[in-house]
């Protein structure tokens, strides 16, 4: 190891601060390297995370971490935050099972005050965070860093009204790594900025203001004419009058990758009583020249564990290849939150672009708008992550259901999704719908099954629930017909005796294709069928399960309370069926992060937890 790494001799925030002025820039070199070199191997985020090294740099060498907060949305981007932060160390161990977060966690570090994961969050939890400060008289800072992207959520506007209302002391830093605006605008506003951070400036005005005040007859005229000239020459050279409007003091933008400069106005900015908002601008991918040049494609790296190819195409890419085909026969439109790529819709969006809307990370929106779509006789397929679909359930009750609208809601990457860990996992999707009255939910086993599904709910047009998981699609062939599929009808794989495995999605491709080893184990042939239904079930079929089996067991990825496992008995014992019955599935606690085939393990959804709970089951025999 190099003795002239500055990253060295960083153990703490305190350690910066050691750091002369001169020497940042090798410093955001060198944290810059580290991210590089562990998302290669770890897998990542990996744009998001280089543009903002500077930028995390200036705010930990003015501000005093951890008394002062730093509240991180999404939290994606804060590596070099955690790097920077005593972690630099186990930062190899970054979204491995049993290492650190690679988003922010209030377990694992003083630094991180505020777990994150979901957008557009940091500024509600910094107007608390100032609050509970201003009641307890304390005069520590507040600061809460959020993107362009997630100030497309309500949530974001929300805070800021509270906060222009109640004109409390935060600093609202927007990371903007957009390329709308234009260099010669930046370098105006650059200069305004540091007229209008200056302690003199402020003072000035403050004075000026303090004194017209005091003359009845120019109390109101004049500060009314300064006010106007100091918001008409801020709306002329920077896009703040919105934020002015909403009782924000406005600066920037500025460069995010200036160190000196950043360190100077986040100095200045620390003065102000009164509610802040820096805009700042950054370059995504910011020393890698591949992510510079195509932040997008770079915005995420897999790492070196998962970089072999699948087999087949995951379920995303058959969403997208499904809709693309009933595209040409049927009349829909696409809705997306900001997951047009993740969520398999880049060649629809190609093709049919009159056809497709991402709505930005705003899933209320994204339902509610989809409610008026359906209301105007456009049947709407919406695409989110299953974890984000909790996000929007109200709209889907009060503006889908409680109306009778048709929908088609998909939900990509249900189950447990691995390494971005329990704020990306989508474990509550099936409990949450299956409440709702007039809902179909379904559950592929594999691609072709999706296809045909969204067939189904493209041409029944109902109010219907897709979930699928991340990873391979196990079997898929677009030269097939597609064909309709009952609703409530399930699929019956193998014929045994004594036992009957009722598996969802997932969980039928886990069983059949270890169907060998649990009748070894087991020592009998069960019965497996697939629940490719999960509401409305299938009642005719259950009904013959309590006149076939002493022993009735369920599988889903999913939580267990209020899942299909504890929907199904409900039903069996409202029929006083007599056997056993064995519900399998996540338990009533938070899953942690780890490779998929880890977790799941972890979780009991494996081979063999599955055939040593059929065993132990007790024969319950018929009388």
């Amino acid at each position: 190891m190099k003795k002239d790494n500055i990253l060295d001799l960083i153990n703490s925030p305190k350690d910066l601060k050691d750091v002369s002025i001169d020497d940042l820039g090798k410093l955001s070199l060198e944290i810059s390297d580290l991210i590089k070199k562990t998302v290669k191997e770890n897998g990542g985020h990996y744009s998001s995370p280089l543009g903002v090294v500077d930028l995390t740099i200036a705010l930990h060498y003015v501000y005093d971490t951890p008394k002062d907060k730093l509240i991180w949305d999404v939290g994606h981007q804060a590596y070099s935050h955690k790097i920077l932060t005593g972690r630099k160390d186990v930062f190899n161990t970054i979204r491995k099972k049993d290492g650190i977060s690679g988003f922010l966690k209030i377990s694992e570090s003083e630094y991180d005050c505020y777990g994150a994961g979901h957008s557009s969050t940091s500024i509600s939890a910094a107007l608390g965070f100032a609050h509970s400060r201003d009641k307890n008289f304390l005069d520590h800072k507040v600061v809460a860093i959020i993107g362009d992207g997630a100030m497309t959520g309500g949530l974001s506007y929300e805070a800021i009204n509270n906060l222009g209302y109640h004109k409390t002391q935060l600093c609202i830093i927007l990371n903007d790594n957009s390329k709308s605006i234009s260099d010669s605008v930046g370098a105006l506003s650059r200069y305004l900025s540091k007229i209008i951070t200056n302690p003199s400036y402020n003072l000035l005005r403050n004075k000026i203001w303090n004194i017209v005040g005091k003359i009845p007859f120019l109390k109101n005229r004049v500060k009314t004419i300064l006010k106007k000239s100091e918001e008409s020459l801020k709306s002329f050279l920077t896009p703040g009058g919105l934020f002015e409007e909403l009782g924000l003091r406005y600066i920037g933008p500025i460069d995010g990758h200036d160190i000196k400069s950043m360190i100077k106005i986040f100095e200045n900015v620390k003065k102000i009583d009164s509610p802040v908002l820096i805009h700042v601008l950054t370059k995504k991918g910011k020393s890698s020249k591949n992510a510079e040049s195509d932040s997008i494609k770079y915005y995420s790296l897999s790492g070196k564990q998962s970089n072999k190819k699948l087999k087949s195409l995951n379920y995303s890419d058959v969403f997208g290849k499904s809709v693309l085909s009933l595209a040409k026969d049927n009349d829909f439109i696409c809705i997306t939150a900001a997951m047009e790529i993740g969520t398999g819709l880049r060649e629809f969006s190609e093709k049919f672009s009159h056809r497709i809307i991402d709505v930005g990370i705003a899933e209320g929106h994204a339902l509610a708008y989809a409610s008026g779509l359906s209301a105007a006789n456009t049947l709407p397929i919406i695409a989110l992550y299953s974890t984000f679909s909790q996000r929007a359930y109200d709209n889907i009750i009060h503006d889908l259901l409680l109306q009778e609208l048709p929908f088609i809601l998909c939900l990509d990457r249900s189950g447990i999704v691995g390494e971005d860990g329990p704020t990306h996992h989508g474990l509550y999707d099936i409990n949450m719908f299956i409440s709702m009255p007039g809902v179909i939910i379904a559950a592929p086993k594999d691609g072709d099954e999706l296809r045909n599904l969204l067939y189904t709910a493209v041409k029944i047009k109902k109010s219907f629930v897709v979930r699928y998981p991340k990873g391979s699609c196990i079997t898929y062939n677009e030269k097939n017909n597609q064909k309709l599929i009952k609703v409530g009808k399930w699929e019956l794989l193998k014929k045994g005796d004594k036992s009957v495995i009722l598996a969802v999605g997932s969980m039928v491709d886990l069983v059949l294709s270890n169907y060998n080893y649990l009748c070894s184990y087991i020592d009998y042939n069960p019965t497996i069928i697939n629940c490719r239904y999960i509401k409305p079930i299938d009642y005719e079929m259950i009904d013959e399960i309590i006149e076939s089996y002493d022993n009735v067991i369920t599988i889903e990825e999913g939580v267990s309370i209020g899942g299909f496992g504890s929907f199904v008995s409900g039903y069996l014992n409202s029929k006083k069926y007599a056997g056993n019955i064995e519900v399998i599935g996540i338990d009533d606690e938070f899953v942690s992060q780890g490779s998929r085939k880890e977790l799941l393990e972890d979780c009991g959804l494996c081979i063999e937890n599955i055939a040593d709970k059929i065993k132990k089951m007790k024969k319950n025999e018929k009388k």
